[in-house]
This record gives C-alpha cells, sequence and structure tokens, in this order.
C-alpha cells in the first residue's frame, strides 16, 4: 500500500468519525433543549384551561352564515317526547318513532330484543320508554313502560340518513315490534330525508377545527423528551397516539401532534387543534389552546405562527377570538351549544 493510499484512507476514517460525532452531538442537543425548557416547576399557565388569558387567536376562518336549518314535520309530533338534548333519544337530531305497546312491558322482557337494533349503516339507534307516571327514560331492567320511542340519529360528519339506512330500520324495527308486542308509527321517509339533509347540512357548516402551531427557532427537538415532558405537563396518550389535552370533566379540550412519524428523534413543528363544536365556551378551548402554544413556545425557544409558518400577531388572534365567540353564539341560537350532548353526538 502506497503513501497516498495510506493517507487517504485516514483522511476517510477521520471524516466518518466527524459526521458520525456532530450526528450524536445534534441528538444530545435537541434533547438537552427539551430536558431544559421543562426543568422549571410547571406553575405557569401551560396546561391550565381555565388559567386567567389574554384573548389570542389564530388565523383559520369561518365564514357560516346560517344557524337555523329546517326540520321537516313527520306527522307524528304529538306521540312523540318533548325535545331533550338529555335522553338518548332527542327529537332535534334524530328521527322518532313512537312503538305502541298492547301492554305495560318490564325492561327485563323487552332489553334484549332492543339490543338486537343498535346501528343502521353509521347511524346510532336508541330506544327510551314511557313510565307508569309520564316520564321518559332510558330502558331498565326494572322499569316498567307504557309506549316506547326509537331513535335513529339523522345525520353525523359521516354524512345524512339515507333511503337505504331508513328502510334497513324501518324492516329490523317492525321485527323487534313483532317479538315485543308493539305496534310502530314509521314517518314518511321523503320528510325524514329532507330533515337528514337539512340537519348535515348544518354539521358541515359548523364543523370548525382551529389550529396553532409551534416552530423551533433553532436544533429541532428529540420527540422522546419531548413527549415525556408533555405528558408530565397534563396531555394523555390514547391508544391512537394523539396526545390529547383533557378538559377535567372526561373530555377533550384539544390535542396536539408531533407532525413526524413515531419512527422519528426529532421534530421542529408541534401543532395543537381544537375541535370547536365539541368544546364549551366556558372552557375557552381556544384561549387554553393558545395559552399553551405561546408557553412551549417560550419554553422550547419556539415561535407560534399559523400553518403558512407565518407569526401570529396580537391583532390577528383577537380577531379569531371574536370569530369564535360569534361561532358559539349562531350554535347556541339552534339549539345545539357547543360542547353539548347533542353537538357531540353530531360532531362525533
Amino acid at each position: 500500500m502506497t503513501d497516498l493510499q495510506t493517507s487517504l484512507i485516514a483522511i476517510g476514517s477521520a471524516i466518518v468519525v466527524g459526521v458520525i460525532s456532530y450526528n450524536k452531538w445534534q441528538e444530545y442537543k435537541a434533547r438537552k433543549s427539551v430536558e431544559r425548557a421543562f426543568a422549571a416547576p410547571a406553575d405557569d399557565v401551560l396546561m391550565q384551561p381555565n388559567a386567567e388569558m389574554k384573548q389570542d387567536k389564530q388565523e383559520p376562518r369561518f365564514d357560516s352564515d346560517a344557524a337555523n336549518f329546517p326540520l321537516a314535520p313527520t306527522g307524528n309530533e304529538d306521540t312523540v317526547a318533548p325535545v331533550s338534548g338529555d335522553l338518548p333519544v332527542d327529537t332535534l337530531i334524530d328521527c322518532v318513532i313512537p312503538l305502541t305497546l298492547e301492554t305495560p312491558a318490564h325492561g327485563e322482557k323487552i332489553i334484549m330484543p332492543l339490543q338486537t337494533l343498535r346501528v343502521v349503516g353509521n347511524k346510532p339507534v336508541h330506544f327510551i320508554g314511557q313510565t307508569e307516571d309520564g316520564h321518559w327514560e332510558s330502558i331498565a331492567h326494572r322499569g316498567v313502560y307504557t309506549a316506547l320511542q326509537a331513535g335513529v340519529q339523522l345525520a353525523s360528519r359521516a354524512g345524512a340518513l339515507n333511503e337505504l339506512e331508513y328502510s334497513e330500520l324501518i324492516a329490523r324495527l317492525r321485527q323487534v315490534a313483532d317479538e315485543i308486542n308493539a305496534e310502530s308509527d314509521v314517518p314518511d321517509m321523503s320528510q325524514v330525508m329532507v330533515t337528514a339533509r337539512a340537519l348535515h347540512n348544518f354539521v358541515t357548516e359548523y364543523d370548525a377545527k382551529l389550529s396553532v402551531n409551534v416552530a423551533s427557532n433553532g436544533a429541532p427537538w428529540a420527540v422522546n423528551t419531548l413527549l415525556a415532558a408533555l405528558e408530565r405537563q397534563g396531555f394523555d396518550i390514547p391508544p391512537d397516539g394523539r396526545l390529547v389535552m383533557p378538559d377535567g370533566d372526561g373530555g377533550v379540550l384539544f390535542t396536539l401532534s408531533t407532525n413526524v412519524t413515531l419512527a422519528a428523534e426529532t421534530t421542529s413543528r408541534l401543532t395543537l387543534l381544537l375541535d370547536v363544536p365539541c368544546v364549551a365556551p366556558l372552557r375557552d378551548g381556544f384561549g387554553a389552546m393558545v395559552a399553551c402554544a405561546r408557553a412551549l413556545a417560550s419554553r422550547l425557544d419556539g415561535t407560534v405562527v399559523d400553518d403558512g409558518n407565518q407569526p401570529l400577531s396580537e391583532a390577528a388572534l383577537n380577531q379569531i377570538a371574536a370569530q369564535v365567540s360569534s361561532f358559539y353564539g349562531e350554535m347556541e341560537a339552534a339549539d345545539i351549544p357547543a360542547g353539548s350532548s347533542r353537538a357531540l353526538r353530531l360532531f362525533n
């Protein structure tokens, strides 16, 4: 081997060692940057949904104009329970079908046949019963019922109830009715379809999600260290891998994505996302999300930006705050308040 070959081998080895060392150093810096960011006690507004904060909002837009949707009459309004968001059958968002019983029925005798009809297509089906004192409730084993109602949800994010699903419902419901000695009063299909499409238009109109991002100002962050720190700060990690900030009452306030695959070691961008119609106004989900994003940016040496990577100004965030408030008012006017059981069913 010549002296030239020996020198080239030595130089190549030095370059390889240098590249490996540099990569290790970058990984070390990414990990340490996150560790330093979360080393201090977490007593600031980060992850505190009820913390007082300035009204700051982002650049997504609300362009909805109509809060009302027409409910087509079904012809059996006098035989159904009053509109209620507290019962599993709700005349505002369900097609309600009365079931007349030949004799009062005990819950333990009818509950199993009713449970055979839980869904048609992707629309849930529920039942309620009227007790001897006139109250309506979910079917219970020890209950005694003088009348029943079936309800199929008219719409969801997946679409409106369609003719095929409705036909399947009626056929299966008649089988159940025969089994429990009941007679069904089926609404006209054309009227039901009009109502279903109108409700789905409402869902489409108010299906709003708002996001803010935190972009690194320098080196990327180590994902493993970042996830562990976020979990300590209050984020949950459900089986689907999303980072979820709970609302303290069993629901979700907002979510967070690292924008990289599970195999990635670093990330330079975090995205926080609010499902607007699914969070009650009193929880100030958008305000809490922005507060969280700002705290993360401060700790991680990042900047709060929009989806186009432009920094979000105070004025832009305030404008979105006003739009969110108006949005909530329109949902309230439609008797489907954001975060209510009705809203959670429709925007599932």
